[in-house]
């Protein structure tokens, strides 16, 4: 019969050490929970393992030896793995190897007083997946039963990886990409206070910029083109306003500053709100979970519209080479999106987590960069409407001047009118086969892009809401509502002012 050895994956490229887990004689297996770097003292392992056994319940021992040999083989260390057997004195011994010149693994158990090799099945297993099942079972009467226990029971065991200070280093599910995470967490906790510190400094930044900077050409250009820079620019302008030393002058220019700060503040305050929702409970996670379905849904409705247009839409009969040509066209550019979908989806949690960060420096901002990401996920839908748009004009640009041709008249571009013109007898014959043609391809050509103009005018309608919440956070009076609102005589006494100067300056005048 042969020994079934279960794996973790999470172990496969672990360092050289000790292979930590449960011998089960009744099945003749063996689960393995971790390996045990080097170096170590064998009697701080067996008062560690005694430690587990005692809060586990388990029998958890030293199995065997694991090496993972990435270069040449090291004879001394070699020997050393030899002796190991000897210490720790667990019957069988397991000694797995693993060399990276050779995609198979050796697999040998030793037994003392016989020399027989006995055949093993080496089993994979993930034992991230196993505690997140919640398959424990109460008595262990089968294998697999057994397995889901010893794993689930051995929660102190993945208590401590390789990078705790510890009497023992270990490499188990838990330490899988914990490089990674570190890095992550130390970059969360430095990007708060460094985005409060760069919004702080560009506010006291803003009164050496002057607007000639932002008027160059290739500025402008992007300026123009991007809401999130658009959006900018108008802060920036704000901030200038707002950080000015110039005292104001009249009433309306601090009715002005007033509600431009109070516009800054609610901005911030929402930004702040939006930030502390999406870092709570892995709100983002979910965001990217649910974005690459959605994604998929929307090439899918694509595809199945491009399949209707492809046939007989609502009846209507098509120009079946020209409809092929078309669908086949904007199909391609569909398998492209998608592609492009795909390449991305690695990066949409992290491209969302620095989205969310960009919040603390307003709503209006992330707002902003939302928009963009719009324009740039929908950016196929754009192409689609562009070469309908273009292949329809180019039709009834065609269709316009066979018609002057018929009646005798042709375009003149150089004084920018239409003129009488006399033509022969190939040239009307030709311009009718022409007109026929075009005229024939006209319904193809106009439904599809009837379609995408109706396609390109709900993302419009998307982006349109999207930059309408932006305007009304950039220009609503909050300040002066707010007066409205608590303090209406302050308002009502400013203005009977404001009346009263203007009059004066009237009659004096």
């Amino acid at each position: 019969m042969a020994v079934k050895i279960f794996f973790p994956t999470s172990c496969s490229a672990a360092e050289n050490g000790l292979l930590i887990g449960r011998w089960m004689a009744d099945h003749r297996s063996a689960v393995i929970l971790a390996v045990l770097h080097f170096p170590f003292i064998p009697g701080n392992v067996k008062c560690y393992l005694a430690q587990l056994q005692q809060s586990t319940g388990l029998n958890l021992s030293v199995l065997g030896t694991w090496s993972y040999w990435k270069a040449e083989k090291d004879e001394k260390m070699q020997t050393f793995f030899d002796d190991l057997s000897s210490i720790f004195n667990h019957q069988p011994w397991l000694r797995i190897v693993r060399d990276t010149s050779s995609k198979f693994w050796d697999c040998n158990i030793e037994r003392s007083g016989s020399e027989d090799q006995e055949e093993v099945i080496l089993l994979y297993c993930d034992q991230r997946k196993l505690m997140l099942s919640e398959l424990h079972f109460v008595t262990e009467k089968s294998e697999i039963a057994s397995v889901f226990n010893t794993v689930a029971k051995s929660r102190p065991l993945f208590s401590l990886d390789k990078y705790d200070e510890g009497p023992v280093k270990l490499t188990h599910w838990q330490s899988d990409g914990m490089e990674a995470s570190i890095i992550v967490e130390l970059a969360k906790h430095v990007s708060f206070p460094l985005c409060t510190f760069l919004s702080l400094f560009a506010s006291l930044l803003t009164n050496f910029f002057s607007a000639r900077i932002l008027s160059g050409k290739p500025l402008s250009f992007l300026w123009s083109k991007l809401s999130t820079c658009e959006q900018l620019g108008k802060r920036l302008e704000h901030l200038r306003l707002v950080t000015s030393t110039e005292r104001a002058k009249d009433h309306t220019q601090f009715m002005r500053k007033s509600n431009t700060f109070v516009s800054l503040l609610l901005d911030m305050v929402l930004g702040v709100l939006l930030i502390s929702w999406l870092y709570r409970e892995n709100r983002i996670g979910q965001l990217a979970n649910i974005l690459l379905p959605v994604a998929d849904r929307v090439a899918l409705e694509l595809q199945e519209l491009l399949q209707w247009l492809m046939g007989a839409p609502a009846g209507l009969k098509m120009n079946k080479a020209l409809d092929e040509v078309l669908g086949r066209f904007f199909m391609y550019h569909i398998h492209l999106w998608i592609s492009y979908i795909r390449l991305m989806s690695p990066f949409i949690e992290s491209i969302l987590w620095y989205i969310g960060l960009s919040a603390c420096l307003g709503l209006s901002l992330a707002l902003s960069i939302l928009s963009d990401i719009i324009a740039l996920l929908t950016f196929h839908i754009y192409c689609f409407y562009v070469y309908g748009a273009r292949l329809y004009c180019f039709k009834m640009h065609g269709l316009s001047s066979l018609w002057r041709l018929f009646r005798g008249k042709k375009w003149n571009v150089l004084r920018q009118r239409v003129d009488s013109c006399s033509y022969d007898l190939d040239q009307l014959f030709l311009g009718t086969l022409l007109f026929i043609i075009l005229l024939f391809l006209l319904p193809t050509t106009a439904l599809y892009y009837l379609v995408f103009t109706l396609l390109r005018l709900l993302v419009v309608v998307v982006q349109g809401v999207i930059q309408l919440t932006i305007e009304l956070l950039n220009t609503l009076p909050f300040y002066a509502m707010a007066l409205r609102l608590c303090r209406s005589y302050r308002l009502a006494d400013q203005s009977s002012l404001i009346w009263s100067c203007n009059t004066d300056l009237q009659v004096a005048n």
